[in-house]
């Protein structure tokens, strides 16, 4: 089976890193596969692992540059000849539909803001032949903003535990002292994540603890600006490809995003036993109501600042909450479940289109 997946680029976010993983273990499945992006630093992790990469201009939204990513889009899709597409979010899936209209698009939804989930219901019953959420709570947002239609299947993202992580030879790499307790922010530096949330919540901690924000975005350096008062205790590591370095180095992650669908980054800081200090929304909720860290309302950075102070320095609640954190992706986002749902369902895509 011919695979491309459309996605607007390949940062670090959640999207990429679940292309990744589709595309790593869907050899084993008999998956031929490639990505149609406008690049970025996981593109050469891509290129890396042998898996190809069409830069496309997918990262934009005005009527012109989705004209040009239409014919970019057909071109790839001429060279590839994929038996379907495997669109990341809304507009790409638009995308491909406009550029090869018989081409079965399956839509992967990793949510939208509140105030969008209508015309992200709209677009998908026009560009998807089917449609995948990551997390049963944005499924069901989806489901009733569009009058029941389209109605998703529920596949949770899901993350391969990593091998041995080495805490002292991480830190070393990174400059980090052994015995300083760190927090890690894996997001990018837009609007949806809240950075400036996190930041007010890191001044309202009163110790040498280090925060370290690992990814880029067009709020860079407004946050830099935010955070220059704490000097040293904030760290912007800009893009990062080494994620599992990052994690071995880092006591808790934290997340304070007005909305989520299901982030892998918290399922990859669950599956490395750092527990996760995150907003109480959407996704976010799904995967940690049963433990693994704490849950605090989003735009409060006094209840974030309580939450990462108690894990930070509490070492039995924070080991209770990573163990916790351990056995729910073991319980609930195993990879090889998460292959297998996908494969189903594209196979049954192919077996419709084959039919008519």
């Amino acid at each position: 089976m011919r695979i491309v997946h459309s996605i607007n680029e390949m940062g670090i976010g959640g999207a990429e890193s679940l292309v990744v993983e589709l595309m790593d273990r869907g050899s084993d499945l008999g998956w031929t596969s490639a990505v149609a992006s406008s690049g970025g630093v996981r593109a050469n992790e891509l290129a890396a692992r042998g898996h190809p990469h069409f830069h496309v201009p997918l990262a934009t939204r005005s009527l012109s540059s989705v004209l040009r990513s239409r014919r970019a889009v057909r071109a790839v899709l001429d060279e590839f000849r994929p038996d379907v597409v495997i669109a990341h979010n809304v507009l790409t899936s638009v995308v491909v539909r406009l550029a090869r209209p018989g081409v079965p698009v399956l839509a992967v939804f990793h949510g939208v803001a509140e105030d969008d989930y209508r015309l992200a219901a709209r677009a998908l019953r026009y560009s998807a032949d089917a449609v995948v959420a990551v997390a049963g709570v944005i499924a069901d947002r989806l489901s009733a903003a569009g009058g029941g239609r389209p109605t998703p299947r529920v596949i949770r993202n899901a993350v391969t535990p990593p091998d041995g992580l080495d805490r002292d030879a991480a830190r070393l790499r990174l400059g980090i002292s052994p015995d300083r307790p760190v927090a890690l922010c894996l997001a990018r530096l837009e609007s949806q994540k809240r950075h400036d949330v996190l930041i007010d919540a890191w001044r309202l901690l009163d110790t040498n603890a280090l925060l370290l924000v690992a990814g880029d975005g067009s709020l860079r350096s407004e946050l830099q600006t935010r955070a220059a008062d704490l000097g040293d205790r904030v760290r912007f590591l800009g893009p990062r490809s080494d994620v599992p370095d990052l994690l071995a180095a880092t006591d808790v992650t934290v997340l304070t995003s007005d909305w989520e669908g299901l982030p892998i980054s918290v399922l990859e800081s669950l599956a490395a036993g750092r527990p996760v200090v995150a907003s109480d929304v959407d996704g976010l909720r799904e995967v940690l109501g049963t433990g693994g860290g704490r849950l605090v309302p989003r735009d409060d950075p006094e209840r974030a600042a309580t939450a990462l102070h108690e894990l930070l320095f509490d070492t039995t609640a924070r080991s209770q909450a990573a163990q916790r954190g351990l056995a729910t992706i073991a319980e609930s986002y195993a990879p090889d479940d998460m292959m297998h749902s996908y494969d189903d369902l594209l196979r049954s895509l192919l077996t419709r289109r084959n039919s008519r």
